[in-house]
């Protein structure tokens, strides 16, 4: 069976996670014929936070960072390769000498440009030891960068794929030589080479692309969660797994903010009907929550998702007039330039409401370009409630003794905004 498997940072954040992928592997019946490989760990965030000191100018921390980074990955060879280290590490302090040698030129090159080039080495630090363990465990891999397979525009830290060239190169290595294909998530590269991202937690939208472009049977995302819950279990105490969801209702989901699936990742196996099973790294053999095209079990159980950080946004027109058509484009466009997402919209005649994710670096920019044809009002730290096939009471009971300050619903989806300070802590959902 042509199947791709993705594992994210948690599942290879050290050397006995590493081990245990490397046994799964070895054991499932029907090996995929690729696997997609995250940065391990919190590598992106600390490559992010080594970008910002060397375009700083901060000498002194952009070396501490780097030789923190360099160590615990020579670390984690060392923990599996043991005296057979030495080819490994050689491998991984050349990509080092590259990523230092590139902020050492490019510091203070074009910002979006500049992170793709620096937080890609996470992927290819991470697939470097993991393929070369693969291969000592007697796992015969190919490993190839992503940078030659995933074509993209030149949008830098959201690339949009050109599905025709990176199908075309992807379908040259679905010759079957008996070798598995392990590759990078999360980057890909312009026609002419130069690296790009495909947005933040991408490495599930890579492997969708994968699936997609070698017409693979199956996609299998695993996780450090044994599935998809109808909530938050770290914040829910009675949250349940969901079993069985469709395609159209799991983007949805996503679209809502449910963290476990990435939402670009679900459009590429739905035109293409591949079927999706999220499983849990820990459990390979539990049966975790399979997407496809069947809508029969969408709305049996109702869903709920917590989004905090959140900013309100309120905007009336500053002469009075309608909140018409050519406003609401004026405002949504906003939003698409920020690079920020609208959990919940409302519209008024005299009024548009947005609640945000409150990315100050994308918000003070936008809020103040606002002001300028606006009256805008704003509330932060604020909680987002999203409830889908709920009922009014369900709804009401989630909100008892707590202010809202703004809702909107449909047939199918209410939404509510609450002060964060009231929503922090434990929830249950009633019966």
């Amino acid at each position: 069976m042509t199947q791709v498997f993705k594992f994210g940072g948690a599942s290879i954040r050290g050397a006995d996670a590493i081990r245990h992928l490397g046994r799964l592997l070895a054991d499932f019946p029907e090996r995929p014929l690729a696997v997609v490989i995250s940065a391990m760990g919190q590598t992106t965030d600390a490559l992010e936070a080594l970008l910002d000191a060397a375009r700083a100018g901060e000498a002194s921390d952009y070396r501490n960072r780097l030789a923190t980074l360099r160590r615990d990955h020579l670390d984690v060879v060392d923990a599996l390769f043991g005296s057979e280290a030495a080819p490994v590490s050689r491998r991984v302090e050349a990509l080092f000498d590259e990523l230092d040698a590139l902020h050492r030129t490019h510091a203070n090159g074009e910002r979006p440009l500049h992170y793709d080039q620096t937080v890609c080495f996470g992927e290819l630090l991470s697939t470097t030891i993991v393929s070369a363990w693969l291969e000592a465990s007697g796992i015969a891999t190919r490993w190839q960068d992503a940078r030659e397979l995933v074509v993209t525009d030149a949008c830098h830290q959201a690339a949009n794929v050109d599905w025709a060239a990176t199908t075309e190169r992807l379908q040259r290595l679905r010759r079957d030589d008996g070798r598995l294909l392990v590759t990078q998530g999360f980057i890909a590269s312009t026609p002419d080479g130069v690296t790009t991202t495909l947005g933040r937690e991408g490495s599930d939208y890579s492997a969708a692309i994968l699936a997609h472009c070698l017409d693979a049977e199956r996609l299998t995302l695993c996780k450090d969660v044994p599935g998809l819950f109808n909530a938050d279990p770290r914040r829910f105490d009675n949250a349940v797994q969901l079993d069985h969801l469709s395609y159209a209702e799991a983007i949805e989901l996503a679209w809502h903010g449910a963290k476990v699936i990435h939402p670009k990742a679900l459009a590429p196996l739905q035109r293409k009907a591949i079927p999706l099973t999220l499983r849990s790294f820990t459990q390979p053999r539990a049966p975790g929550t399979a997407i496809d095209a069947d809508t029969r079990h969408d709305g049996e159980i109702p869903v709920l998702i917590l989004r905090e950080g959140q900013t309100l946004l309120e905007l009336r027109p500053r002469d009075f007039a309608f909140m018409d058509e050519a406003r609401q484009h004026h405002i949504l466009g906003g939003l698409v330039e920020a690079g920020l997402h609208a959990g919940m919209i409302d519209a008024g005649a005299m009024r548009l409401s947005l609640c945000l994710d409150g990315h100050p670096d994308y918000l003070e920019p936008l809020v103040a370009a606002f002001r300028a044809d606006y009256r805008v009002t704003r509330r932060d730290d604020l909680a987002l409630l999203t409830v889908r096939h709920g009922d009014a009471a369900l709804l009401e009971a989630l909100s008892e003794g707590r202010e809202c300050l703004a809702e909107r619903g449909n047939a199918d989806t209410a939404q509510r905004v609450f002060p964060g300070t009231r929503c922090r802590g434990r929830w249950r959902i009633p019966n």
